[in-house]
């Protein structure tokens, strides 16, 4: 879970450094993208599959990656923002804009974004393709959604550990987790038990 919050980080770091947010969007998928060929520990990538697999393994895993993101997220989000000080201004005014959002708006952008991070999942896993990564990525970025461990990056780089902050982000959590979980639940709820 650490490594992909330190994937993450750098998926962040390239897209706060970009002028033009199509191309931060487009090479942030460097990310998931790593996180899925080395097979590391992305909640966002892994928390969709609990609609099939409830395993008491599975679900550890899931609770384990989230907290392991978190650790790599703040860990390099905060070595980022001292070595890379030129990005502090851009994360915080991110961050601001996100913390003015309403409780609605959190949770329906980040459904939207767990939906598309399970596809571009799925379909590695499944499909043997690296494409939809190269889709999803920039889709829920461009797009305005919210990825709850992207935000954990951002709001580290800005330093702003508050309670809104984590209110924020625990609300994003919710989202992803919903939406990911949607496709997989809709699929499998009319097929006989």
């Amino acid at each position: 879970g650490i490594l992909a919050g330190l994937c993450i980080s750098i998926g962040g770091s390239v897209y706060l450094s970009c002028e033009n947010k199509v191309v931060g969007a487009i090479f942030f998928s460097v990310a998931l993208l790593t996180i899925c060929m080395m097979g590391l520990s992305l909640f966002t990538g892994k928390v969709g599959f609990l609609a099939t697999d409830h395993s008491k393994e599975e679900i550890l895993g899931v609770i384990g990656s989230i907290f392991g993101n978190l650790v790599g997220c703040i860990l390099f989000g905060m070595a980022i923002g001292l070595g890379v000080s030129k990005l502090v201004p851009a994360a915080h005014a991110i961050c601001v804009a996100k913390l003015t959002q309403t409780v609605g708006e959190s949770l329906i952008r980040a459904f939207f974004c767990g939906v598309l991070m399970y596809a571009a999942v799925w379909i590695y896993r499944n499909k043997n393709s690296a494409l939809a990564i190269f889709f999803c990525v920039p889709a829920f970025i461009l797009s305005g959604f919210e990825h709850s461990i992207a935000n954990m990056f951002y709001f580290s780089v800005a330093g702003l550990f508050t309670t809104d902050a984590l209110i924020y982000i625990s609300l994003i959590v919710v989202g992803n987790t919903l939406g990911a979980l949607f496709i997989p639940a809709m699929l499998n709820c009319d097929k006989p038990n």
